[in-house]
């Protein structure tokens, strides 16, 4: 059946699982099989949960770049993480993650202290962790609006603060939390750098350019060594005066 004859939704499904593959990285990319696009596609006929589905597939590829885990895992653990996500607990995450296994167990007659150790071993794995860490919100971007009103206390207090030192204390606060990045002060600290390096080389290049001009002077008889001893270097941007 080609593109043209699926179902719209069985189209998205087939677009999808295409930008799947873009999305992983290239060590893993050969390791897609038939039988994984299957699953993916099975993955993302849910309609309900297709979204969400889908915008974790592509996003959380990156934990594959060192190619320590199957494809087959990265899906069924990005399954796992999406329903935890949606407020599922451990033990029902698994099941909609793993049914068959599931039923394996009760047809085997685990015992439910069995099954929710594997429950817990399965969500302290570190592929599900580094799924779960994709995830995380930076606490400086959940709480921005707190931050901003804690800026704006201290500047109240900075300002109005009856006593010296509660004003100078929020005054400090401030600057402290409004400085400019570590990364933006060291490439000023480069930039320093370089700009000594520099200074150097104009001064050795003006040094040799005057005991050039002193050995002229010498050779062409229009003074003694003696002179030359006696005169002081003046350096004026780069350029080497005698006087």
């Amino acid at each position: 059946m080609t593109t043209q004859q699926l179902s719209p939704q069985a189209q998205i499904i087939q677009m999808t699982v295409e930008q799947f593959k873009e999305a992983l990285p290239v060590k893993v990319k050969k390791s897609v099989s038939p039988q994984l696009i299957a699953s993916v596609q099975s993955l993302l006929s849910d309609p309900n949960l297709f979204e969400q589905y889908r915008d974790n597939l592509l996003g959380y590829t990156s934990v594959m770049a060192d190619g320590k885990f199957r494809i087959d895992q990265y899906v069924n653990a990005v399954k796992y993480v999406s329903h935890k996500l949606m407020g599922c607990s451990n033990i029902e995450a698994y099941t909609k993650t793993f049914p068959d296994k599931m039923n394996d167990f009760h047809q085997r007659a685990v015992s439910a202290k069995d099954i929710s150790s594997y429950v817990v071993a399965y969500n302290k794995s570190k592929l599900v962790n580094l799924i779960f860490e994709q995830t995380l919100v930076p606490m400086h971007v959940l709480n921005q609006d707190m931050y901003q009103k804690a800026l704006n206390i201290q500047m109240e207090l900075a300002t109005s603060a009856s006593s010296e030192k509660v004003r100078s204390d929020a005054a400090n606060s401030i600057l402290t939390h409004l400085k400019a990045p570590e990364s933006a002060k060291i490439k000023l600290d480069i930039g320093a750098g370089e700009g000594m390096v520099n200074t150097i080389a104009d001064l050795r290049a003006a040094a040799a350019e005057f005991v050039n001009q002193q050995r002229a002077f010498i050779q062409s008889g229009a003074g003694t060594a003696k002179d030359v001893a006696e005169k002081r270097l003046l350096v004026i941007d780069g350029d080497a005066q005698d006087v």
